[in-house]
């Protein structure tokens, strides 16, 4: 039996003009909106690198933030540029995955030829 094929995009476009889509190696298609990715942003500026705890204030990221550059880091994710200038977030394939999760998506769905899904 192949190893389960870990999550990866297949395709990552705009959805409308601030969100980013992902279409997934599973089938899935996630929108995520873009202050949702804003405010999910895991670099040491968001989030306590010693005890993990988000610092970034809801109440200094704009409502209508949005990304103005997605840029691939590696084979491994993606870096965004939003328009409040933060640009320090890397953003890999397993924390989109998690993320999905928060959007009512599947988590991880692993997928191997006798698991669909």
């Amino acid at each position: 039996m192949p190893p389960p094929t870990k999550p990866a995009p297949v395709e990552i476009t705009r959805a409308g003009d601030r969100d980013v889509q992902i279409r997934w190696n599973d089938g899935r298609t996630v929108v995520y909106p873009a202050r949702f990715l804003r405010m999910a942003c895991p670099c040491d500026h968001c989030v306590d690198e010693m005890t993990g705890r988000r610092v970034l204030q809801e109440s200094s990221v704009p409502l209508d933030v949005h990304p103005l550059a997605i840029e691939p880091v590696g084979r491994y994710a993606i870096s965004l540029r939003f328009s409040d200038g933060h640009s320090t977030g890397i953003f890999t394939w397993e924390w989109l995955s998690h993320l999905a999760a928060e959007l009512g998506q599947p988590a991880s769905a692993v997928t191997t030829p006798n698991n669909p899904h």
